[in-house]
């Protein structure tokens, strides 16, 4: 028998057994990742929440994978074939597809070629030719003629009798894995352009005539071929590396159809039935393995692609999330736009909507004068410091408008920032956005949006659906409900790092909280607007439908500043609470002297507080956050500035360095926003002198960076090739050298 599941958990994982006995069973109990990995570090000897997505993941497989073992042997032996060699094998099968090769012989299917000559009483002759070569085939099948089952003449009798045989060969376990296994070694995926289809298909032209390693290729060039397939301007197969090879010697039968031989002790010795055993071994490749192991290499490829595109996806989404809120300040947010107008949406520190307009200073109206009083009226009028612009068409153009405004009133003390506007456009037309502002047009609703995600990036971007923040690679390739998933854990767990004010947060945040959904949420919120804000996290227990156990999940992640407990407004969780009054006590202090006065623990051992319900690291944190109450994870805010003059594409020369933001992360490189309208490339080799495997480990998704241009490319309308440069700070970007 296999290892129990939580044993070979804890050794893919590089944990120990008891760690993950402890883990699956808080995640039995209903706990949350964010709330294990938080607040029950003891417990689980610190596993983090990359290690325990990780740990759930696997567990839903195998534990998926013991079910269907059990169905598996329960249909075996309910046909009276389950041998104790069978069991075995069947029982020790660490994999999903190699329980299915084991079971494929006894798995009902509908009835076939093979089944038909059976029935017809062939079966002697297939495997007395197999087994005796020196019988003489025709001469052997004129025993079996039976007119009445189909098979009048020897031609019929023989094609039974090697349907007989294919079924055999290519429902062998062994024989599966073994052309498994050389496939992976030597197996190509070969890509040709689909005649007739080579000026359609242009942008596949990468592909017309292309090969590589099944094993070895990368997720962005695996889902560029499939979706080059799927939209019908390319074959895609699976091939052999010697097919390729123009020195190889071509004719007799290839690798695979050797080992299909070799397992069944086929040979060609000049007897009577070598060739026809020969030709059955050449059908069951070409008919039966080949395209089963085609489809199932070809889908492990793309489930592969996938999950890496999903993970880069994830990644990239997370440091959009945890980028640098800007905070609260009153901020002006602007959605450039050309002939309908830039939309503009006046918003206060805490998001509250103050005003709108509407301006037109470029063409058709080209108003610059009266744009700029606008702007200057609207910032003077409610004590704008700060303007969001989205990066949309006409950005650049609008950025320049709101720097003549800040040249001629320089009272007014404006910061610009230059903002994505990802996803703006689908929460504007949300059912959210029109319950918020029903009355508010569709496009100011996206200003009001873009002014938002500058003060903080995680609460507005919640209310949008991951996906449609566009920042993957052929996230429309992927399975939706996977990249749901995914996206959605990574959404949880960076709403849980952070933490919300329960008082000033909305649904869709309050929703991504542990423990909480939609239901709950809403409930906060409408008790929150019936009796005023909460005073206290107890207070929440009165929450309808918010019980004990959901308030056990959910309180160490909601913060009530300036509430009757100064605690509420950390992340120390109310159950911890005693562990700060016997520090308390031991120090003759009040809380106000103690919170964010690192002095004030110095000296103190936190072992001294631990007991059999909080351990030394739920202690270590609960002294971290005294230290610094209520903590902001996320980094200080920075902002790039785009180079004067440098707004279009042809604007740009080989050898420029300028600054700029990355706006996505791929398997293949980095994409930078440089003001002028599309992205520049700073492909993976450049973005280091040294070897980067991982794009991840030099940049990340909103980094401010300098770039050089390498090259321009006009015809495609965007800078093609860039490079990156040290940044001013080697600290702020430590790997970005070139």
């Amino acid at each position: 028998m296999l290892a129990p599941i939580e044993h070979r958990i804890a050794a893919e994982l590089g944990v120990r057994p008891a760690q993950v006995q402890a883990a699956v069973q808080l995640l039995d109990e209903g706990a949350t990742v964010p709330f294990i990995a938080r607040y029950r570090k003891e417990v689980t000897g610190e596993l983090d929440d990359t290690q325990l997505r990780n740990l759930e993941e696997r567990l839903t497989y195998l534990r998926d994978l013991e079910d269907r073992r059990g169905a598996v042997l329960a249909s075996i032996e309910e046909q009276g074939k389950l041998t104790a060699e069978l069991r075995s094998e069947i029982e020790h099968s660490e994999t999903k597809q190699r329980l299915e090769d084991l079971y494929l012989p006894y798995k009902q299917k509908r009835r076939t070629k093979a089944q038909i000559a059976r029935e017809a009483g062939i079966e002697p002759l297939a495997f007395g030719l197999l087994e005796n070569p020196d019988l003489t085939p025709d001469d052997e099948a004129e025993k079996y003629l039976n007119a009445d089952a189909g098979f009048a003449d020897t031609k019929a009798v023989l094609d039974g009798a090697r349907q007989i045989l294919m079924e055999k060969f290519a429902e062998d376990a062994q024989l599966l894995q073994t052309l498994r296994d050389y496939l992976k070694e030597h197996g190509l995926l070969r890509s040709t352009v689909i005649e007739g289809k080579e000026l359609e298909g242009a942008k596949f032209r990468d592909w017309f005539d292309f090969a590589e390693s099944i094993v070895d290729m990368p997720s962005h060039r695996a889902l560029a071929l499939l979706r080059g397939r799927n939209e019908g301007f390319l074959h895609v197969a699976l091939v052999l590396d010697s097919e390729l090879d123009e020195d190889a010697v071509k004719p007799g039968p290839n690798a695979c159809e050797q080992r299909i031989a070799a397992r069944f002790g086929i040979r060609q010795q000049q007897r009577p039935a070598d060739k026809w055993l020969q030709d059955t071994v050449r059908w069951t490749w070409k008919v039966k393995v080949y395209t089963h192991l085609e489809l199932e290499l070809v889908n492990e490829l793309r489930e592969r692609a996938e999950e890496e595109a999903i993970r880069i996806f994830g990644k990239n989404l997370k440091d959009l999330l945890l980028a640098a809120p800007a905070g609260q300040h009153v901020t002006m947010g602007i959605d450039p736009g050309i002939r309908t107008g830039c939309k503009i949406a006046v918003v206060d520190a805490t998001g509250k909507l103050l005003d709108t307009a509407t301006i037109y200073p470029h063409e058709p109206r080209n108003d610059w004068g009266g744009s700029i009083s606008t702007i200057a009226r609207l910032a003077s009028a409610h004590g704008v410091t700060l303007v969001a612009i989205g990066n949309g068409t006409a950005s650049r153009e609008t950025d320049k408008l709101v720097q003549d405004v800040m040249k001629k009133y320089p009272e007014a003390r404006l910061q610009k920032i230059v903002v994505s506007e990802a996803g703006a456009s689908v929460y504007s037309a949300s059912e959210l956005a029109a319950r918020e502002f029903p009355d508010l047009d569709v496009s100011i609703r996206g200003a009001v949006s873009i002014a938002r995600r500058l003060q903080d990036p995680l609460a507005e971007l919640v209310k949008i659906e991951p996906k449609s923040i566009g920042v993957g690679q052929y996230q429309h390739d992927v399975s939706q409900t996977k990249l749901a998933r995914n996206l959605d854990a990574v959404v949880e767990d960076c709403v849980n790092a952070v933490g919300v004010d329960v008082n000033t947060a909305s649904v869709p945040l309050l929703t991504r909280i542990s423990g909480l959904n939609a239901g709950l949420a809403s409930n906060i919120v409408s008790y929150r607007d019936a009796h005023g804000a909460f005073k206290s996290r107890d207070e929440l227990k009165k929450v309808p439908r918010l019980g004990d156990k959901t308030f056990e999940q959910a309180a160490g992640f909601l913060r009530v500043p300036n509430g009757n407990n100064p605690l509420d407004a950390s992340s120390v969780h109310p159950e911890a609470y005693p562990v700060v009054e016997k520090i308390l006590v031991d120090l003759k202090k009040p809380m106000k002297d103690l919170l964010g006065n690192p002095q004030a623990l110095k000296g103190l051992n936190p072992a001294r507080y631990t007991d059999e319900r909080f351990g030394l690291p739920t202690v270590q944190d609960i002294f971290r956050e005294l230290e610094k109450p209520g903590r902001d994870p996320r980094p200080e805010f920075k902002t790039a500035t785009f180079a004067e003059g440098v707004e279009d594409v042809k604007d740009l020369q080989p050898g420029m360095i300028l600054e700029g933001v990355v706006t996505n992360v791929a398997a293949f490189g980095a994409f930078v926003d440089i003001g002028v309208h599309q992205d520049g490339l700073v492909h993976v080799s450049a973005l280091s002198n040294s070897f980067v495997k991982d794009p991840h480990e030099v940049v990340k998704a909103g980094q401010v960076v300098k770039v050089k241009v390498l090259e321009v490319d006009l015809a495609r309308q965007h800078p093609a090739r860039c490079a990156a440069q040290p940044p001013a700070s080697a600290a702020q970007h430590p790997a970005a050298r070139r």
